[in-house]
């Protein structure tokens, strides 16, 4: 069987300054970043000129996921095209809002990513009465979060990826702009499940999930990306239950760790230690792990995430292509985490050097994502890394990362 990644050549850190005086990247990269990005951003919206699938308005790979990137492009670039990023995000938007069924939840895969979406896009347009339209139809979702006993509760399509809307709205417009009290029933639900499943499972861990009948463990379907977004609760009210649940659930967690520094797709996995891309492997692991650090003050944590990096710089330039979900830019995004973190320079190298990867975007010989202009699988994602690493300190991965 070939192997699932190029070898990665590049050189690593050797000291180089890569930072400019406002902790943005430094000129002379921003330079060639800015140069690729607007290459890319041509043959995106030449491929959206010959047609959208509008029946696809998913932030994952539809419509919605590339209204997502024009506005990250308006919250990064200050080149005097902010409005035209903004109304470009909108013409994306709005065919999909009127034909939701708000019934599905999540905010990657459902319905809830085009309403908040649209709600913080509405708000930075001034349009105040289309912004509480959309607001108060994600919040009809609610009761579906608090009572559908059939609702996974994982990022890309559960509970989760609910709770991951809300706060997005939150961060964008202002704490309070979504009730904390329904913030809060939806980490409650999610804590009292976890913990139902556990115990009727035996299981050691303290909260464990299930999809499709498997306990998955990394950030797009498992625990690693169920925990990060529980890790962003922080009322000492709930202290108590992240040091009950949470941080036991992480502890048990890194005692899967695989010699290599990277982590198995799911509990009892028989793929052993294969897949190293963000949806299942160590790269979704690093944001968790570093929250864990910044929340318990555990050394521990940090130590873990740095261990995945390290198998990410080694096995992260994947055939499978360039995208978040499963490839090389999705794979960058550990690098940033950790840069953050650490604030060593030798993880913003690193995502340099993938990035430099990236500006050859589709001169490898990888696979051909099946929604090529997409978000999560095609050019969309990696324009959006591209963009991120501009100011790699606000760097965040997009419906993930807080």
């Amino acid at each position: 069987m070939s192997k699932r990644e190029f070898d990665n050549a590049f050189p690593d850190y050797n000291g180089e300054n890569l930072l400019g005086a406002d902790s943005s990247i430094n000129s002379e990269f921003a330079g060639k970043i800015r140069g690729h990005v607007s290459r890319m951003l041509d043959a995106l919206e030449n491929g959206l000129s010959k047609g959208v699938d509008w029946k696809n308005y998913s932030v994952y790979t539809g419509t919605t996921g590339v209204a997502y990137l024009y506005f990250h492009l308006y919250t990064v670039l200050d080149d005097c095209q902010e409005d035209r990023f903004l109304k470009k995000a909108l013409s994306l938007l709005e065919p999909c809002l009127t034909h939701l069924g708000l019934r599905r939840v999540s905010f990657l895969q459902g319905d809830a990513g085009p309403l908040a979406l649209a709600t913080v896009v509405y708000h930075l347009l001034g349009r105040s009465t289309a912004k509480q339209d959309c607001l108060e139809r994600l919040l009809e979702m609610k009761t579906i979060v608090y009572d559908d006993h059939c609702l996974p509760e994982e990022l890309l399509n559960g509970r989760i990826g609910y709770l991951y809307a809300l706060l997005f709205v939150n961060h964008h417009l202002g704490a309070d702009t979504i009730d904390k009290l329904v913030v809060y029933r939806v980490y409650e639900t999610v804590l009292k499940n976890g913990r139902q499943f556990a115990k009727e499972e035996r299981s050691k861990f303290p909260l464990m999930y299930e999809w499709h009948d498997k306990k998955y463990l990394g950030a797009a379907h498992g625990l690693a990306g169920i925990l990060y977004l529980l890790l962003q609760i922080r009322e000492p009210v709930y202290q108590k239950y992240s040091h009950e649940w949470i941080e036991p659930s992480i502890e048990m967690l890194m005692t899967l760790r695989f010699p290599s520094g990277n982590y198995p797709s799911s509990i009892g996995s028989a793929s052993g230690d294969k897949l190293v891309q963000w949806c299942h492997g160590a790269p979704g692991w690093v944001p968790t792990f570093c929250m864990a650090h910044k929340t318990y003050g555990e050394p521990k944590y940090l130590d873990e995430a740095l261990k995945c990096g390290e198998v990410i710089w080694c096995r992260g330039l994947l055939r499978k292509g360039y995208g978040l979900c499963h490839g090389s830019a999705g794979n960058a995004y550990a690098f940033l985490s950790l840069f953050r973190a650490t604030n060593d320079q030798k993880h913003l190298h690193r995502a340099c050097q993938f990035a430099e990867w990236c500006f050859q975007y589709g001169s490898h010989g990888c696979r051909n994502p099946d929604r090529p202009l997409s978000l999560f699988e095609g050019l969309a994602g990696t324009i959006y890394f591209l963009t991120d690493l501009l100011k790699p300190m606000k760097s965040r991965f997009p419906a993930f990362e807080l």
